[in-house]
């Protein structure tokens, strides 16, 4: 068939009459005709594009030959378990230095007041700082050795880097403190990490710690340094009780007086002595090196570049530092949150920050405030659609916040972010998938989720960058292996892919200070951390957490709790015969069943004005609520934390027994039993509470 017959039949002019063609077309329908032809030009060059994955996200862990089914990650160079990223970085004194040399002294710790911009130190002079305060800690009889431990009682903001700088410049061990490890815990940590000097931010710990001096309690504290300023008379306290008390800058002038050369710690030398909160007894101290850290943080550098970094979960805790060591190590900025969690959205937005490190709670409470704000049905609707059309494109590895999508409905929900968050990186506890997977299209960023614990320096598996699914903590990082192994109390088997989390590799720490025995139940002799937790491969190669060996959980915060000792409490309350109270990782607070003594309770209940049977009682709703006030006293007058107090009961009116398979032969609790028996209660518990 002939060209012009072919044209012909689709009515298309021949190649000869374009031009009269054109010629006949009006001036109006011309610039129509151009404007689209830029529109689609504009549209093909410009078109979102996903992110291209390190590795085939249908294989993101292989096995490893020879090794009882221990799994790696694919991405590396090898079958070499990676320690360290870059070979001018291989301790945390080294990290720094390198974000000192290739940031060309750019800005490095951020700080602001109320209303006020950020104003920033730069490399240099955080450099310059931690060197004076080290020399000046030497100067006050502290050694340049990691026998040498030094406390830090403070919130986050520069000062407590410059403190944790001046120890790897000096190769001297931060211990961190912290509020919530109650005052029994800090005398505890003082005393078995023979710490001598306290750097605190204000001067109420100065206050706490003196008082554990002058009662004999912790006999070796001779030194406290204070960031903030303070009253003369704090001095005068701690001469008493024979302790000296001085400003961090006056120790800072005194160490430029009497500048001593750095003395830089080696991958094997201790860094930080990391106690754990614990669940039950004194808390534990993760010992941890220099190649413990780098070797950790080392996994997922490649997804970091030139960013700003917020910081306001605790220092304290590994999962933080870690972040903000990625930071250092490319020369970016942290700028501290003014210490008031009330007030991060106005720092966020003074900020700007690329990055934001969060817990699964804070995500909760995001994804909760954009629906309440959709107050009407129609409103949800548009919100609901909206966030389906992004989530489309994220199923297909598109992030981005300039669709028609954000102008209309989500540019305001990154603004009081910043308008720059390209990073979100939460850990602690397992993320919601129906919240990860909203945030992750509603926010346009990329959101990753990682898992571990302290003893393996924070993580262990991570995200993978491109697979934006939810349900699962990423692969093995590429500094570690991760086998299963059966736990047969439980019923989980290897065979099935099911069974407790071991890991091993260059981020596994080295024990517990001065706890053989914990230690010999964490590491095994290969040198396998086992963590108490089950997990479970999943046919792309990445872990699900699925249950916890023991009956201790994280709630969404990412706080330990052992319902058994609370339970312990409770159980003392008059009118209780038997409790058992629940917590989910996904949610933030516990949930308690009671079943009330039938001897007991009739006669507590008429005490305080509540009339019936026993079966009447159990279903009056303010004798439940005078129950919930009584498990609440005694759990305050054992020392609870807030998050380990029920917020919610349901009575139940019969017994657990061994007859309904609700108690062991020895009469114990079966937890996962009684979780599905009272399944419909529990979640009703959480509904209501909510």
């Amino acid at each position: 068939m002939q060209t012009q017959e072919i044209l012909r039949m689709l009515r298309l002019p021949e190649l000869g009459d374009l031009g009269q063609f054109f010629r006949s077309l009006s001036a109006t329908t011309l610039v129509s005709m151009g404007a689209l032809a830029a529109i689609l030009a504009y549209w093909f060059t410009h078109r979102p594009k996903a992110l291209q994955p390190p590795c085939d996200l249908l294989r993101q862990s292989e096995e490893v030959e020879d090794s009882g089914g221990a799994r790696r990650s694919v991405i590396g160079s090898g079958p070499q378990l990676l320690t360290h990223y870059y070979e001018d970085a291989q301790t945390m004194y080294q990290v720094f230095r390198r974000g000192l040399s290739i940031s060309g002294n750019g800005p490095c710790l951020g700080s602001r007041k109320p209303k006020q911009p950020y104003q920033w130190l730069s490399y240099q002079e955080v450099a310059d700082r931690a060197e004076f305060l080290g020399s000046g800690l030497l100067q006050h009889n502290c050694k340049s050795s990691t026998d040498q431990f030094i406390g830090v009682f403070a919130q986050n903001r520069p000062e407590w880097i410059i403190a944790e700088l001046a120890c790897y410049t000096y190769s001297m061990v931060v211990v961190p403190l912290y509020d919530t490890l109650g005052p029994g815990a800090i005398r505890y940590i003082i005393n078995t990490a023979d710490i001598s000097t306290v750097i605190v931010d204000k001067p109420q710990k100065a206050v706490l710690l003196l008082e554990h001096v002058r009662k004999n309690e912790t006999p070796g504290l001779k030194l406290i340094i204070l960031m903030e300023p303070f009253e003369e008379d704090l001095k005068e306290k701690g001469q008493e009780c024979g302790v000296v008390v001085k400003s961090m800058q006056a120790v800072e002038d005194c160490g430029q007086e009497n500048l001593h050369t750095p003395v830089p710690p080696r991958p094997d030398d201790l860094s930080i002595v990391c106690f754990t909160s614990g669940t039950t007894g004194n808390p534990k101290g993760a010992m941890l090196t220099h190649g413990n850290v780098v070797a950790d943080f080392s996994g997922f550098l490649k997804v970091t570049e030139d960013d700003v970094l917020i910081s306001f979960l605790p220092l304290a805790h590994m999962f933080e530092r870690v972040i903000q060591s990625v930071v250092y190590c490319h020369g970016g900025r942290v700028g501290f949150f003014q210490g008031d969690i009330r007030l991060l959205s106005d720092d966020m937005k003074a900020l700007c920050p690329t990055i934001f490190p969060v817990v699964p709670r804070l995500l909760n409470r995001m994804y909760d405030k954009i629906f309440s704000q959709a107050d009407t049905p129609l409103k949800r609707w548009l919100l609901e659609f909206a966030a389906k059309r992004k989530q489309a494109e994220v199923r297909s590895g598109i992030i981005r916040n300039d669709s028609i999508w954000d102008e209309l409905f989500f540019n305001k929900i990154q603004a009081s972010l910043g308008g720059c968050v390209r990073m979100i990186v939460t850990g602690a506890a397992p993320a919601s998938p129906t919240v990860l997977g909203f945030l992750r299209a509603a926010l346009g960023c990329q959101v990753y989720e990682g898992y571990g614990q302290t003893e393996c320096t924070a993580g262990c598996t991570f995200t993978t960058p491109g697979d934006w699914t939810s349900g699962h903590v990423g692969a093995p990082l590429p500094c570690n292996h991760i086998k299963l192994i059966d736990v047969e109390e439980l019923n989980y088997w290897t065979s099935k892919g099911e069974g407790e989390i071991c890991v091993r590799g260059p981020n596994v720490f080295k024990g517990y200070l001065k706890d053989e025995e914990k230690t010999k139940e964490a590491l095994d002799s290969d040198g396998w951390l086992h963590t108490g937790d089950i997990g479970k491969w999943l046919p792309a190669g990445t872990l699900k957490v699925i249950d916890r060996k023991k009956h201790i959980f994280k709630l969404a915060q990412g706080e330990y709790v052992a319902p058994e000792k609370i339970e312990n409490i409770y159980i003392r309350s008059e009118p209780v015969a038997q409790i058992y109270v629940h917590g989910d990782s996904l949610k933030a607070f516990l949930v308690g069943i009671v079943v009330p003594d039938p001897e007991v309770m009739p006669y507590w209940a008429q005490k305080r004005g509540f009339e019936g049977t026993y079966a009447e009682l159990c279903t009056n709703k303010e004798l439940k609520k005078a129950i919930l006030e009584d498990l609440v006293r005694l759990g305050k007058e054992s020392g609870l934390h807030s998050f380990e107090q029920v917020k919610a009961i349901y009575i139940h009116s019969d017994m657990f027994s061994v007859q309904n398979g609700l108690l062991t032969p020895t009469l114990k609790a079966k937890r996962p039993e009684l979780r599905e028996y009272f399944k419909k209660q529990i979640e009703e518990l959480y509904s209501i509470s909510m």
